[in-house]
């Protein structure tokens, strides 16, 4: 009997992973850009490179009590997706026809970049608190998949 995990669960495993890195403080979130089986890129939430992060300083959105999902440009953090796609650039890696495995469905900034980064494929597992980047998606003709927890 073969236990291992199938490629999903196993860039899915990844993907989680990665967050154990976030500095998130409201939420640890990890991203996976993969082609043909090999990772290309990971990024998980977090302040840009070399800025306090907010489990140093603490979350302004936490303070001014903004709801998940919402006044994106006051947060500190760059989002998983963000930074997955940013370091495949910084490193000169393409990206194009990729497949994004992330721990949350994106939000629609990520979906944005996701786009316009040529991703073809997202595979998420966690439900976001906003349903606005599921058009854009749609739209673009990018296959998205949730990917069911197990346990």
């Amino acid at each position: 009997m073969d236990n291992r995990p199938n490629w999903d669960e196993y860039f899915m495993d990844i993907a989680k992973l990665v967050s154990t890195r976030s500095t998130c403080i409201r939420r640890h979130v990890g991203a996976v850009i993969v082609r043909e089986r090999q990772i290309l890129s990971t990024g998980y939430n977090g302040a840009p490179k070399g800025l306090n992060h907010c489990i140093n300083i603490g979350c302004e959105r936490e303070k001014l009590n903004i709801p998940s999902g919402q006044r994106h440009e006051i947060c500190r953090g760059v989002h998983a997706e963000q930074n997955a796609i940013v370091q495949a650039a910084y490193n000169g890696i393409s990206i194009k026809g990729s497949t994004i495995y992330t721990t949350v469905r994106p939000c629609i900034l990520c979906a944005k970049l996701i786009i316009n980064a040529g991703i073809k494929v997202i595979i998420f597992e966690g439900e976001y608190a906003s349903d606005k980047a599921m058009d854009l998606i749609k739209e673009a003709d990018i296959e998205i998949i949730r990917l069911k927890k197990e346990n």
